[in-house]
C-alpha cells in the first residue's frame, strides 16, 4: 500500500522517496529550554523519511517528569507509522495499567501535536485540513489584566480596549512569590473593582475574572452576589476541579457563566461539566488534554450542548499555533487566550528560535495557510536557548501559616 497514492507523482513531498509506502517514527527528542521569562518543554518526532514534527507539553514547572514519560513512549514508538495517530494515541494511553493523568497526557499531547505537524508536511496542507477544514479565516483572542491598584486596573483596562480587545479577563495578583492570599479580602476587592471596571469599559465589552481556583463555593458566591447584575460575562476557574458536585452547588448560588476546563487531562474529566451543564466555555488546553486527537472528541462533546471553546493557550508558540489550528477546525468557538497583550510584559519569543509562529494582527490570529503547523524551529538558535531551571509557581499561604491554592 502506497501512503501517497492519493497524489501525483509532482505532489508528493520533496523528502520523500518516490515509493514510500510506511513513514516511521526514528526518535522522539525533549528540549527542555528556557525561553524569554519561562521554561519550554518542546518535543521534536523524527522519522526515516527525513520528515519531523514538533509538538510542546503543558504540565508547565513539572517538564522533567514529562521527559520521563516521554522517554518510556518513544521506546515502542520508533518504527511505527507516523500517519497511525489515532491508534498510537490509544496505544500511549492505554499502555500501562495507571490510566491517563496529567503527566502522561501532557507527554501524549506534545507526541500527538508533533504527529500532526508531520502529516500535514507530508501531504502538503494545514494541520486543521486534517481535522476538517476551517470554519473561519482568523481567529479571536481575548486579553489578560492585572494590577496591585484599582487605578492601575482601569488604566490598563482602557488599554486593551483602546487597542481593539473586546473580550478582557481580569487576573487574580498574588503579587511576588511566597506572596499571602486571604481569599475574603480578594473577595471584597474584587467585587469592589470589577463594577469600577466595567464602568470603565463600557458594556460592549465582554468581561471575565480568573480566580485560578483560589476560592471555594461559599467565597465565590459571595464575590458574585455582592456586584451589580451583569457586571460579570464569565467566572473562570473559581474553584478547584475535583468534585464536580461543588461546581453543581456554586451553580445554583450564582448566574454567572462559568468558564472551567484548563486543567482537565482527558475527555472524560469534562464528562461531568458538559452533561451536567456546570460550564458554558470549555478551557481546553491542547498542549495537556490529548493533543488535536483528545481535544477534537471534547469539541465534538461540548458543540453537543451548546458550549464554545476558550482554550488555555499560556505557553509558546507551537501552544499557539497548536490552539489557532484547533479553533479554526471546530465550530463552536469562543476566544483564544492571548497573552501577547498591552500590559503583559513578556518576552517569550524574541529569541531568535522560531524563524516562523503565528504572528497576532490586532487582536486576532490569522489562520495559516502553510503546511503542518507553520512552525520553523532554528535548532541552532534552540541549543544556545537559555538553560532550563527548575522553577515554582507561588506557594500561597494564609496569615495564619496554612497553604492555599496556587
Amino acid at each position: 500500500m502506497t501512503r501517497w497514492r492519493g497524489l501525483r507523482s509532482d505532489d508528493r513531498p520533496s523528502s520523500l522517496p518516490a515509493e514510500s509506502t510506511i513513514v516511521k517514527i526514528k526518535a522522539i527528542r525533549s528540549f527542555p529550554v528556557r525561553i524569554g521569562d519561562r521554561n519550554q518543554l518542546l518535543v521534536k518526532v523524527e522519522t526515516d523519511a527525513g520528515l519531523h514534527g514538533w509538538g510542546e507539553s503543558g504540565l508547565a514547572t513539572r517538564e522533567r517528569a514529562v521527559m520521563g514519560v516521554i522517554e518510556h513512549y518513544e521506546k515502542f514508538l520508533i518504527g511505527q507509522d507516523v500517519f497511525a495517530i489515532g491508534a498510537l494515541w490509544q496505544e500511549m494511553y492505554r499502555s500501562q495499567y495507571f490510566e491517563g493523568g496529567r503527566v502522561l497526557t501532557a507527554a501524549i499531547s506534545a507526541i500527538d501535536i508533533a504527529l500532526y505537524d508531520i502529516k500535514g508536511k507530508a501531504l502538503g496542507v494545514p494541520v486543521y485540513e486534517l481535522l476538517g477544514g476551517r470554519h473561519r479565516h482568523h481567529v479571536p483572542t481575548f486579553a489578560s489584566l492585572k494590577g496591585s491598584t484599582l487605578d492601575m486596573v482601569l488604566e490598563r483596562g482602557r488599554a486593551v480596549r483602546d487597542a481593539g480587545w473586546t473580550c478582557i479577563r481580569l487576573l487574580v495578583d498574588v503579587g511576588a512569590p511566597g506572596a499571602r492570599f486571604e481569599p475574603w479580602e480578594a473577595v471584597a476587592r474584587y467585587a469592589e473593582w470589577l463594577p469600577r471596571l466595567r464602568q470603565e469599559l463600557g458594556i460592549g465589552v465582554c468581561l471575565g475574572i480568573d480566580l485560578h481556583h483560589r476560592l471555594t463555593v461559599a467565597e465565590t458566591a459571595a464575590l458574585c452576589q455582592r456586584m451589580p447584575a451583569g457586571t460579570l460575562d464569565f467566572v473562570e476557574e473559581p474553584i478547584r476541579d475535583e468534585d464536580p458536585a461543588s461546581y453543581a452547588a456554586l451553580r445554583r448560588l450564582t448566574s454567572v457563566p462559568f468558564a472551567v476546563g484548563e486543567e482537565f487531562s482527558s475527555k472524560w474529566q469534562f464528562i461531568p461539566y458538559i452533561e451536567q451543564r456546570l460550564t458554558e466555555y470549555a478551557r481546553v488546553d491542547v498542549c495537556n488534554v490529548g493533543g488535536f486527537t483528545e481535544a477534537m472528541k471534547v469539541a465534538g462533546w461540548c458543540e453537543a450542548h451548546y458550549i464554545d471553546l476558550m482554550p488555555h493557550n499560556p505557553l509558546g508558540p507551537i501552544c499557539i499555533a497548536a490552539s489557532v489550528h484547533l479553533a479554526a477546525a471546530v465550530p463552536n468557538f469562543a476566544w483564544l487566550e492571548c497573552r501577547e497583550t498591552p500590559g503583559e510584559e513578556y518576552r517569550r519569543y524574541d529569541s531568535g528560535i522560531f524563524r516562523s509562529r503565528p504572528q497576532l494582527e490586532g487582536t486576532l490570529y490569522p489562520v495559516p495557510n502553510t503546511p503542518g503547523l507553520g512552525i520553523d524551529i532554528d535548532e541552532e538558535a534552540l541549543a544556545q536557548a537559555g538553560e532550563f531551571q527548575f522553577v515554582e509557581m507561588p506557594h500561597l499561604k494564609r496569615d495564619d501559616g496554612s497553604h492555599t491554592n496556587w
